[in-house]
């Protein structure tokens, strides 16, 4: 079977955690896409994981990672990551792969990235990493894939600091590399492949609030790409969303808390779900759940369930609320556009909810929860016409109800 897991919002909506869970079932986990600039939190045995280009399955013992062929891979980075792995105790050797195909990050696409951001009249708020830069000359046919960086004909003709940063490292990548394609058209059919998506689907190049967006394919379409399959071998697309949404940098964010009257939930919201990027350490943007958004993501991404994260974040709010549509100069509108200037003015238009006032997280089954809690799933539920088929309701492993498993659709 095949599992593709993707951000239903703008990305840090804790698919490591949901990736970290299902893992238990997994035999391999692919990344398909995106590179340091990600950012995912595990919690297990009260030991905190912080990964950015190593699949959120490997602290799984028996897992398999790969590093997918839609992804930008910064060596350096790379094995500071699985140094630090090593450091806590994780034993990766023999279970992490890169696709031969996957682009590298040269160290000077981080000073082009940092300046032409500066220079932008419209800044993104870039990470820095050279992630941007990667996928440009990438799609320029001017980038370097791994595979590439082993012929010393193509190496020759970079500049001497990316010469020596590649002979640097390409002893110890080497020997990771496979062939992705014949890697998955030979697995066992009885394997569980879990194809692990980075960011959010409202950042994916295509589909997302552009220009405001990432450079690579955050979609679940993008799964077949990086993971080198075909489409019709996905099984099921897992979206993962939070019970609020946050947004990291610029761009159009409808249902932001705005306002003298939200700065207590704001605060509420930032320090209870550790809102701050796990890459950049920034304070992310809060609003209310946008329904309009999530049902956007279900629809193109045909999400066939979706898990719910940080629901007991709002433990102790009192009347929490939705964003169901947006107040625009031209009217309530009810799907989510794609004119960047609309989404910019857009304010949000909320329905309120009774509060469960009480805390959560040692809850077992869906029916414990109180059902101001499952008032607020269900309503969800209706509203995108998607199942939710797990919730989380803490940052450890355990804290997690299952309703339907994904694995056994």
């Amino acid at each position: 079977m095949k599992l593709v897991v993707i951000g239903a919002q703008w990305g840090d909506e804790g698919k490591g955690k949901i990736v970290d869970f299902l893992a238990e079932e997994a035999d391999v986990i692919v990344r398909f896409s995106g590179g340091a600039n990600a950012g995912h939190t595990i919690v297990h045995d009260d030991v905190t994981y912080k990964l950015h280009l190593v699949p959120s399955g490997i602290i799984a013992p028996d897992t398999r990672v790969i590093l997918g062929s839609g992804m930008v891979i910064d060596p350096e980075s790379l094995f500071d990551e699985l140094d630090r792995l090593t450091a806590q105790g994780v034993d990766w050797e023999g279970r992490v792969f890169i696709s031969d195909r996957a682009h590298l990050v040269l160290p000077h696409y981080k000073e082009i990235d940092i300046e032409q951001d500066r220079t932008r009249i419209k800044p993104i708020g870039t990470t820095g990493r050279g992630i941007g830069v990667a996928y440009a000359k990438k799609a320029s046919r001017d980038g370097m894939r791994m595979i590439d960086s082993l012929d010393p004909a193509q190496v020759e003709l970079l500049p001497p600091e990316d010469r020596t940063f590649i002979a640097r490292f390409a002893a110890r990548y080497t020997p990771l590399l496979v062939d992705l394609a014949a890697f998955m058209r030979t697995a066992a059919p009885e394997e569980h492949h879990l194809l692990e998506g980075a960011q959010g689907a409202l950042l994916d190049i295509d589909i997302g609030t552009y220009p405001y967006v990432s450079s690579g394919s955050s979609a679940a379409a993008g799964a077949c790409v990086g993971a080198a399959i075909g489409p019709r071998s996905i099984d099921h697309v897992l979206g993962v969303f939070k019970a609020y949404s946050t947004r990291v940098g610029n761009g159009p964010f409808p249902s932001e808390f705005r306002g003298k009257d939200t700065d207590e939930l704001e605060e509420l919201v930032r320090e209870t779900g550790r809102e701050y990027g796990v890459t950049t350490g920034r304070p992310r943007r809060c609003g209310y759940l946008d329904l309009v958004a999530l049902r956007y993501a279900c629809a193109v991404n045909s999400v066939d369930s979706l898990a719910l994260t940080h629901l007991d974040v709002y433990d102790t709010v009192e009347a929490p609320k939705l964003c169901i549509a947006y107040e625009t100069e031209a009217g309530v509108i009810e799907d989510f556009p794609s004119d960047i200037n609309l989404l910019e003015e857009a304010r949000p238009v909320t329905k309120s909810f009774a509060g469960w006032n009480q805390p959560i997280g040692e809850c077992k089954t869906y029916e414990e929860l109180p059902q101001e809690a499952r008032s607020y799933i269900e309503f969800i539920e209706e509203f995108i016409e998607t199942p939710i088929s797990m919730i989380s309701i803490g940052y450890e492993r355990e804290r997690t109800i299952v309703r339907r498993n994904p694995w056994k659709v």
